[in-house]
């Protein structure tokens, strides 16, 4: 068998962990004193599983590659307005659901981030991913409860996913889309 690629994260965790990103690359977690023998393999064990994944992560990137192509380009402008819309949005929806929910939260920032939807911090300032503007509006909407839960339960605890589905019963099939889909709103 050749040898596999991959890069080596380690931590303070307990167990091995492989991941495949988006980029088709193996990304393999292991505790800071685990032996290169165990992680090499922990690998040869799990070979079935990682090149299937990798073969999906390949053709999922590829249809990507395919629709962007496909799509108009942007000017600087596009964002600039996209960018300013995502903020009124945000301010209303988070206002809204705000009182609904009877939470309070301080500033809200729209980024351009690459990897999250939203955050809240211990502050209670929210962060929302100006690209969420592109998506179906109960989606923005889910991952604005989503952030508001936080400022009751600032973990994902059953507790938490009971705040809010309390607020949207239907928020999995919202978190589903932007698994399936959050990839082409990133391509922009």
């Amino acid at each position: 068998m050749p040898k596999m690629e991959y890069r080596l994260v380690r931590s303070t965790r307990k167990t091995i962990a492989i991941q495949i990103t988006p980029e088709a690359e193996v990304v393999v977690r292991a505790p800071k004193r685990c032996s290169k023998a165990a992680i090499d393999g922990f690998i040869r064990e799990k070979e079935t599983w990682i090149q299937e994944h990798l073969r999906q992560a390949r053709a999922h990137r590829e249809e990507i590659e395919a629709q962007r192509e496909n799509q108009p380009q942007w000017g600087e402008d596009d964002y600039v307005r996209a960018r300013r819309l995502a903020r009124t949005v945000f301010q209303q929806k988070a206002a809204l659901y705000a009182g609904l929910m009877r939470v309070t939260f301080g500033g809200i920032t729209v980024r351009d981030q690459k990897t999250r939807w939203g955050s809240c911090s211990a502050r209670g300032n929210l962060n929302f991913n100006w690209r969420l503007i592109l998506a179906p509006e109960p989606v923005l909407d889910y991952v604005v409860i989503h952030e508001l839960a936080h400022r009751k339960e600032m973990n994902h605890s059953k507790q938490f996913w009971d705040i809010v589905e309390a607020m949207m019963p239907d928020y999995r099939i919202q978190r589903q889309w932007l698994k399936e889909h959050g990839d082409q709103l990133m391509a922009r």
